[in-house]
């Protein structure tokens, strides 16, 4: 109620406002918008080309700020302060353009020497409204929505708005203006300032994080779209909480001083980033790394080909390994050479090597898919037996685009795990995540019901057949010598950390092809 009050309340004083003033006052209200869009528009502008600058200049993470958020304030709150101010002082240019133009004839008793700084004073007053124009219209969407967050927008709204009042109203429109008072900003600024400043902070910290853990699939993700989202996030809360700051520097002389340092402290961060003297990773902020044995035995075309084993190391956060994979050594080769399908993600991005891969696993750990029956027609039906071996952790892709249904059981007790009806799908695959107990099934009885339209080896509906029908991934929580060996010469700056959907560090492929 107190919303919707104070929204009306604003609608009418605005109302009035112009119709009171005329077509000049209109024409001021629109160039006074057009400055808070410029600011917009120049400050995701200048803050989104320095998070494309950020990943040329950092070489092992194009998100160096994680271990030091602070670095934020200065390698994106830079620019966007630069491009607020230059887009609204653009806007203020020609705000007062306008009104001196209208001073000639609007005040002609007004001498002409003073029509110049008139205009100027006339234009910051028009500028620092327009930032309460911005203000009453989040809170508008704000409160249609009944976003939690919209008092940040009342406190913005009503305190400057109540300190504009209370010390510059001119209360006639034959007076003229005068400069803005310190007082005005500080007074009015304090409260949301106070409200706003705690939020912010924590609203960084958890951007930061999350976007560290946006990537799924290793590789897939370019470099630069984790700092895409926190430059608009940072330029996005200039914007808003500097909006009245900056109508005071227009004619205050403090322009070229603000860009200056601005410029200066972006480009020391820079220097400090591309030098490594501020580490994108700590011992106390790691980043997150998988390190996994892989026994891929994977057949195509029903040839027997002896498994291929090899240790491989990737990451979920953004950047490349070759810092770390340097400083393990045992010859680690990185690249997207290797397409890694863990079956329940990929990795495009990784480093592998082969050194004493052999050692630690057996042939008799490599699970086993074996077709039992298969029964061809219209109605084609395939029984299989699965055995995971000794491992409970498991994952099965199973091609949607081939089966239409089908139906899991625990091969021993006979009992019913998953039944049959619909199933959902992700890229023509669905997904099986098993993770049991010591005493869990390992032996697994698959039914499959193929579709009726014979799309082997096709593309249907743009998903690409890839030539199996099954994949599986077993993990087995076993440190083999070559992964002890890794993990003892890894970065103190690295960590272990897996996902659900992320292997241990022993894991079995297996898969069976639709020509089998």
């Amino acid at each position: 109620m107190l919303y919707n009050s104070v929204i009306m309340q604003s609608l009418l004083i605005w109302t009035t406002s112009v119709l009171m003033g005329g077509y000049p006052a209109a024409i001021s209200l629109a160039l006074s918008i057009l400055s808070i869009v410029l600011m917009w528009i120049f400050s995701v502008t200048f803050s989104v080309s320095a998070a494309f600058v950020l990943p040329l200049v950092s070489s092992s993470s194009p998100m160096p700020f994680v271990a030091s958020p602070w670095l934020v304030v200065f390698l994106y709150g830079g620019p966007a302060l630069i491009g607020a101010l230059t887009g609204q002082h653009i806007g203020y240019r020609a705000l007062e353009s306008y009104l001196a133009r209208s001073f000639v004839e609007r005040k002609r008793s007004l001498p002409a020497s003073w029509q110049p700084s008139v205009a100027k004073l006339d234009a910051e007053r028009w500028i620092y409204k327009a930032g309460l124009l911005q203000w009453l219209v989040l809170l508008m969407v704000g409160n249609y929505f009944r976003v939690g967050s919209s008092y940040l927008a009342f406190a913005w709204l009503i305190s400057p708005a109540f300190a504009y009042g209370l010390l510059e109203a001119t209360l006639s429109p034959s007076r003229l203006p005068r400069q803005l008072k310190t007082v005005t900003l500080l007074v009015g600024s304090f409260v949301p300032f106070v409200l706003s400043s705690g939020m912010v902070i924590r609203l960084v910290a958890t951007l930061t994080g999350t976007t560290v853990r946006l990537v799924r699939n290793p590789g897939t993700t370019p470099d630069w779209m984790g700092n895409i989202v926190i430059a608009v996030f940072i330029a996005a809360v200039v914007c808003l909480t500097f909006v009245y700051l900056l109508s005071y520097i227009h004619i205050s002389g403090a322009k070229m001083p603000i860009i200056i340092t601005a410029s200066i402290l972006f480009l020391i961060s820079l220097v400090a980033v591309w030098g490594g003297v501020v580490p994108p990773f700590t011992e106390d902020t790691a980043r997150a790394v998988n390190v996994v044995h892989v026994v891929d035995a994977t057949k195509t075309g029903g040839e027997n080909i002896e498994p291929v084993s090899y240790i491989s190391l990737f990451s979920t956060t953004p950047g490349n390994l070759i810092k770390e994979a340097n400083e393990i050594g045992e010859g680690f080769v990185c690249g997207k050479n290797r397409h890694l399908d863990f079956v329940t993600f990929y990795a495009n991005y990784s480093c592998w090597t082969n050194k004493n891969a052999e050692k630690g696993w057996f042939e008799s750990d490599i699970p086993t898919i074996q077709v039992d029956k298969d029964l061809k027609g219209d109605n084609r039906e395939t029984q299989i037996s699965i055995d995971t071996k000794d491992s409970t952790r498991w994952s099965l892709g199973i091609n949607t685009v081939e089966i239409e249904d089908f139906q899991l059981k625990d091969a021993e007790t006979n009992e019913e795990l998953i039944p049959l009806g619909e199933k959902s799908s992700v890229d023509g695959w669905h997904i099986i995540q098993f993770s049991g107990g010591r005493n869990s099934p390992t032996k697994f009885k698959l039914s499959l019901f193929w579709l009726n339209s014979g799309t082997h080896m096709k593309i249907k509906d743009g998903v690409k057949n890839e030539g199996f029908v099954l994949k599986l991934r077993t993990d087995v929580d076993k440190l083999t010598p070559p992964i002890e060996t890794v993990l003892r010469k890894l970065p103190e700056w690295c960590s272990l950390f897996g996902k659900s959907t992320s292997p241990h560090t022993l894991a079995f492929f297996i898969s069976l092809p639709i020509s089998f």
